[in-house]
């Protein structure tokens, strides 16, 4: 169980290090490493724990390596009390880097806050951080699946069950571009009419 509570700390520690944007941008890259690259949960049970980061409190990022952190633990077979201990330190290790840095930036911001090097870099950010979001879409939005048998094939299916679901996320895309609609009442309404459908 300590080893695997240290892959978690450093996993998630090191996903803190190098996130910009946010929260949308953190999930594709924690997909990669807890279901890609550690295959510690399925992409069904990701899809299921960003949907419920989405639906409470808090920084959808940080929601999602509290839930994946009591996951992991229950997939590894060890009890609830363990599964608490997971989501304790994935939540910690994944907000420590940000607290690290942004105790460093203090201390030196307004050495540097006027610097043309300092705003280019930051200008030259924004492009990854949008190309980050599009990836945690994407990846929400379809799923690969590898065939057991050589040569290894890879299947991109989606993952929305049905058009009426395609219908569901063209109209919330549609409001939030034309009618500036906020991510509260999208979420809502798209709940709701899930809840009608389904």
């Amino acid at each position: 169980m300590i080893g695997l509570l240290g892959q978690l700390f450093f996993t998630f520690f090191f996903i803190g290090l190098f996130n910009f944007g946010g929260g949308g941008a953190m999930l594709s890259l924690i997909q990669g490493q807890v279901v890609t690259a550690h295959q510690w949960i399925t992409q069904a049970e990701f899809t299921d724990i960003v949907a419920i980061s989405q639906s409470t409190p808090g920084p959808i990022g940080i929601n999602c390596a509290t839930y994946v952190g009591y996951q992991v633990m229950e997939n590894a077979g060890y009890g609830h009390l363990a599964g608490v201990l997971g989501s304790t330190l994935t939540t910690f290790s994944i907000v420590l880097p940000s607290f690290l840095v942004f105790f460093l930036i203090i201390k030196v911001f307004n050495k540097f806050h006027e610097s043309r090097t300092f705003a280019d870099t930051m200008t030259a950010l924004r492009p990854a951080v949008a190309g980050l979001i599009g990836a945690a879409a994407l990846v929400l939005i379809f799923r690969t699946d590898w065939t057991a048998l050589p040569p290894k094939v890879s299947i991109i299916r989606e993952n929305f069950p049905d058009w009426k679901s395609w219908l569901i996320f063209a109209a919330a895309f549609a409001l939030g571009i034309t009618k500036k609609a906020g991510p509260i009442a999208i979420i809502l309404g798209a709940g709701v009419l899930g809840l009608l459908i389904y």
